[in-house]
């Protein structure tokens, strides 16, 4: 993303939030009583997450969104592959930017463990998750929150209204991302450079790691709370998203099953 002139910040602003954020989609919403159809649909989301390993390898995962970030953006190429007898979900960035979402609603602090896997085939030799001209990543993984938004600044929440003009969707309250980053120790917390409401989370830095599977476990709940100094609210998106467009460069990376868990090692 090229930098805009200096008036067109909020816009600015808003389009990198909803990149970000359009991960919830409606979900943050306040809703007038539920139909069946959506009660349903309600308990649906409040379930764990639907697993890229329970799908056949082709196409996209049941239950996961494509995210487009910007209509002139090259779309990422995301598709179930078969790796090691398991399926996961490739993710293939030329200069592009896009994720993929999963819609749900849950009391974060009842399943505060987060595990998931990922791979990637190189670093992004350019990028820099401090400095907005150069923020990529080859893997994140993305988490979307709900909040109240009367304790959001005067700049967020002109930010915020912004982009409901723009979309016609709220944004959540809060976003978390976990990065793989050059240079950056892990387990530190990189504040977005144009608004406070994304938090990056360092889970992987430097080459140690490139080019073989690498398993977390992160408590959200900590995690959430070292980056925003606050407790979350409920969880109501999970995405994934490998962009290389402010760098111009190329990645290959795959994600395996993410999961909530109630305490580490434990069922959902």
């Amino acid at each position: 993303m090229r930098p805009f002139p200096r008036f067109r910040q909020p816009l600015r602003v808003a389009a990198l939030a909803i990149a970000a954020l359009a991960l919830a989609g409606c979900a943050g919403q306040k809703q007038a009583p539920l139909s069946p159809e959506a009660a349903a649909r309600q308990a649906r989301l409040d379930r764990a997450l639907a697993l890229f390993s329970a799908n056949a390898p082709g196409g996209l995962p049941a239950e996961w969104e494509p995210l487009a970030l910007a209509r002139k953006k090259k779309s990422t190429d995301y598709l179930l592959v078969e790796k090691a007898g398991r399926t996961v979900l490739r993710a293939y960035a030329n200069k592009a930017s896009s994720g993929l979402r999963h819609q749900v609603n849950i009391d974060i602090n009842k399943k505060p463990w987060l595990s998931w896997s990922w791979k990637t085939s190189a670093l992004i030799p350019s990028a820099d998750n401090t400095q907005r001209e150069t923020e990529d990543s080859p893997v994140r993984i993305v988490l979307a929150f709900d909040g109240d938004h009367d304790k959001l600044s005067l700049m967020d929440t002109i930010l915020f209204d912004t982009a409901k003009l723009l979309t016609g969707h709220e944004l959540p309250y809060a976003t978390l991302m976990y990065i793989w980053e050059n240079k950056a120790p892990a387990g530190s917390v990189i504040a977005n450079s144009r608004t406070g409401r994304i938090q990056m989370l360092v889970a992987e830095s430097g080459p140690v790691n490139v080019g073989q599977w690498v398993e977390y476990k992160r408590n959200v709940v900590e995690d959430y709370e070292k980056a925003f100094g606050e407790k979350p609210g409920r969880l109501i998106g999970v995405g994934v998203l490998t962009d290389t467009d402010n760098t111009g460069q190329k990645v290959e990376a795959w994600y395996g099953d993410i999961r909530l868990m109630r305490e580490v090692d434990a069922g959902a």
